[in-house]
């Protein structure tokens, strides 16, 4: 717990901030949440290593998959947090990406067309009896016929429900929000290469004052127009940053091949691409590097960068990512100096536990 808080003297190129809050994480280095094999031992690394790079809170994000795969995810999450009480500080919810997302190319991005579907509040239910009642955020496309009663349905459980993976209609877009969606998830991105000019589902989410924006930061997923025009548009306090990183970020440049995306090029920079092609194939980097680009290529201030990277994203977990007397004490220390590619994080506080890097 915070007990007080104090300006710090000297050193100026270091500093102290409320750790990483990040709501879309489906691997990193090598461990993957979406591999169809899912153990607490995994998830437990993943904590660690996520840990080490200044994230105090995460949702682990199941993508479409069978029933029985994200129930088994479910499962073995809620095991780790029952194992590791690291594990259990920094997951609050789990994040369960689809299965009800667009079947259309493009909008469904990585996601196997074999398991999109319809929403089901049953099999909703069927997540949490088995998860022990994890799941908190769900995002789907509003174009389904069923979606305005299944969004209703787990808003009224106190599930966060996101737009997102969609080619909705502006008017389903609305229904949506009107239903009790209350997020876009990585706007921009999971969407078709061309759409209309106006009207399509890009400006209605831009536009609705009752969706908050997650979006990409990494420098692959939105050129730095393209997200400093939709920061404006959305305004700060309506705009969070989720790294959305899979499983081969942070692995060493090469071809690999993976669950999501099939060949996946992992080039120097980062950047996760479809073998062969432009296309990407995830995000290869964590909020350390998305709040760096912020600063670098879009020109906001550090402190309204970390602002979207911690209390934004925290206030819909529970109002973490704050530092406040009789808060809990989630802190990373790090240095940056504009111009850097990433925040050098020194250390980092998970509820109390420090952590070693």
């Amino acid at each position: 717990m915070v007990t007080g808080v104090t300006h710090g003297v000297g050193d100026t190129d270091a500093w102290l901030a409320a750790g990483f809050v990040d709501l879309q994480v489906n691997g990193y280095a090598g461990l993957d949440l979406n591999d169809g094999a899912l153990t607490p031992a995994t998830v437990i690394k993943l904590a660690e290593r996520l840990a080490r790079d200044g994230v105090t809170t995460f949702a682990p994000t199941l993508i479409t998959a069978s029933e029985a795969s994200i129930i088994a995810g479910l499962r073995a999450i809620a095991e780790a947090r029952r194992q590791s009480p690291l594990v259990a500080a920094m997951v609050p919810f789990v994040h369960v990406e689809g299965p009800s997302i667009s079947r259309e190319d493009g909008p469904r991005g990585a996601h196997p067309l074999a398991h999109v579907r319809a929403p089901s509040v049953d099999e909703f239910h069927r997540w949490q009896d088995a998860g022990e009642g994890l799941v908190g955020l769900v995002t789907l496309s509003p174009e389904w016929p069923e979606a305005p009663a299944y969004i209703e349905a787990l808003a009224k459980a106190g599930v966060l429900v996101s737009i997102g993976h969609t080619a909705a209609t502006p008017a389903q877009v609305r229904a949506a929000a009107d239903a009790g969606a209350r997020l876009s998830t990585h706007l921009g991105n999971g969407a078709a290469a061309t759409l209309p000019r106006h009207p399509n589902f890009i400006w209605t989410q831009l536009a609705d004052d009752r969706l908050t924006a997650s979006f990409i930061a990494d420098g692959h997923h939105l050129p730095a127009d393209t997200l400093k025009a939709m920061l404006r548009a959305k305004s700060l306090d309506r705009a969070i940053l989720v790294s959305d990183a899979a499983a081969l970020g942070a692995m060493p440049p090469g071809r690999y091949s993976s669950n999501i995306g099939g060949d996946v090029d992992v080039s120097a920079d980062g950047r996760l691409s479809v073998a062969g092609t432009a296309y990407l194939a995830g995000a290869g980097h964590l909020l350390k590097q998305n709040v760096a680009t912020l600063v670098n290529a879009v020109g906001l201030p550090l402190a309204d960068a970390l602002r979207l990277a911690t209390r934004n994203p925290g206030a819909f977990a529970g109002g973490r990512g704050t530092i406040e007397v009789g808060g809990r004490a989630d802190l990373m220390r790090f240095r940056f100096a504009p111009g850097e590619p990433q925040l050098t994080i020194e250390k980092t506080i998970v509820a109390g536990m420090e952590i070693s890097r």
